[in-house]
């Protein structure tokens, strides 16, 4: 196909994460939401986040990263996509260190094997307005939301976090016992989250063990959301429920989360690569280029 109309992709997953991968670092291409949201609803092409690579802006880094939910919006951290992107950097296992900026900032990769891709995903931000929330809370490890009467509530007080996106993580004691599906939408758009916000159900099993399920911004439930292992981690550890250094156990998989004590909060996991494809925009009918 002609490269004006079509694009060369590979889909990859991390635990069940679905990820397109998208290297325009030789091109001036960018995408429109109309355009993510076509690709993300053509059966060859569907993503839970799309991870497109254009060209560094940073000297010493591989590549400026856009992370797109399948809604058309971005999103400035993803777990389970930067370790793909890492493998795809690697070419297979060739080269194991890679320098990768994304809205979030500059990210440190090493891939040891498609089993073990560690990422460095930052600093966790606590501070409400770093979150961001809507109205001050002077202590985000549980703040005032909930689902349900005043007087006995489904949902409430969770700890709050950005780790390159904001996240709530409600800690219950069952995750399955709750309709997440339902909750989600109306939690991720809840007027205290003024950018929306991940939502997660944690349920501590035990001093270095979490249960995690997610509602993702942009994406809905999916089998795993690295960012959110993150943030569960490191508000258990914040909280006192969990060491710095725990497994997290989502419906895709285990993902190992270490928050280490120059605050960068480490995530390693596998990746697995699916098929290649293209993006053919000729077929796809909302969109025009």
């Amino acid at each position: 196909m002609d490269t004006a109309t079509s694009l060369p992709f590979l889909k990859m997953n991390g635990l069940g994460n679905e990820i397109v991968v998208v290297d325009l670092r030789n091109s001036s291409k960018t995408f429109t939401p109309e355009e993510v949201t076509a690709i993300a609803a053509d059966r060859m092409s569907r993503f839970d986040q799309m991870m497109v690579l254009h060209a560094p802006r940073t000297g010493g880094t591989e590549s400026y990263v856009r992370i797109y939910n399948a809604d058309g919006s971005e999103a400035g951290a993803c777990g389970n996509g930067m370790r793909c992107v890492g493998w795809f950097l690697s070419e297979g296992g060739a080269r194991t260190r890679f320098l990768v900026e994304t809205r979030a900032g500059v990210l440190d990769t090493v891939v040891r094997d498609q089993t073990s891709i560690t990422v460095d995903m930052g600093e966790p931000k606590f501070g409400w307005q770093d979150i961001p929330l809507s109205e001050e809370f002077r202590d985000t490890r549980a703040i005032e939301l909930q689902v349900g009467p005043i007087d006995e509530p489904v949902l409430h007080s969770p700890s709050v976090v950005n780790v390159g996106n904001p996240h709530a993580v409600f800690w219950v004691d069952d995750i399955e016992a709750y309709d997440l599906g339902r909750f989600g939408p109306l939690l991720e758009n809840h007027p205290i989250f003024p950018e929306r916000a991940n939502i997660s159900l944690a349920q501590v099993t035990s001093d270095a063990s979490i249960l995690l399920r997610t509602w993702e911004r942009g994406a809905g439930l999916t089998l795993a959301c690295g960012s959110a292992a993150c943030a569960a981690a490191v508000c258990a550890a914040r909280k006192k429920l969990t060491g710095r250094k725990v497994e997290v156990t989502l419906p895709g998989g285990v993902l190992g989360i270490e928050w280490a004590e120059n605050n960068h909060i480490l995530m390693t996991g596998p990746v697995e690569f699916e098929y290649e494809g293209a993006i053919d925009f000729s077929k796809l009918a909302t969109v025009s280029v």
